[in-house]
């Protein structure tokens, strides 16, 4: 498949504070964007520039991809131990509304919170799903993404 334009990565670092989920990172709680050139594996370097400038990731992955302001921004959920946080200023991570789709098209808009909180609804699915993200968090990991799967009819609250 032939990607024309630029392909950026916006990663989301997330860690558990005793009893809540927060994000933090280089850029605060604001998603950290960065451009990623052809030849390399997104992943690869979403790991590599987590390492140099936060310390070792617990887990990287891919949580959602879609167009945005002309390039094709790959979201990816990235979570750190307590231990790295440092002084990295960090903000609980919310509930939001899903960005709707049709059954052919992608959402109108999609706003930076819904990206934020599907990354902890992807992790829960996946904590249930893979034995990788599994093994890498804990039951107290498990128990914070609990809140993330999603409840029937909650939308019509």
């Amino acid at each position: 498949m032939e990607v024309e334009g630029p392909v950026r990565a916006e990663v989301f670092v997330v860690w558990r504070n005793v009893d809540h989920l927060e994000l933090t990172g280089p850029c605060g709680a604001a998603p950290w964007i960065i451009e990623l050139d052809d030849v390399e594996h997104p992943l690869e370097v979403v790991d590599r520039i987590v390492r140099d400038a936060v310390g070792p990731p617990r887990l990287v992955h891919s949580t959602s991809w879609r167009r945005d302001r002309g390039a094709i921004i790959l979201s990816f959920v990235v979570v750190i131990d307590a231990a790295l946080v440092g002084d990295l200023p960090s903000v609980p991570i919310g509930r939001a509304i899903l960005a709707r789709s049709t059954a052919t098209s992608a959402p109108l808009s999609v706003d930076f919170e819904q990206v934020v909180e599907h990354g902890p609804r992807h992790m829960a699915w996946l904590v249930q799903d893979d034995p990788v993200v599994r093994a890498e968090l804990d039951d107290e990991w498990r128990s914070q993404l609990a809140a993330f799967v999603p409840e029937p009819f909650r939308a019509l609250g």
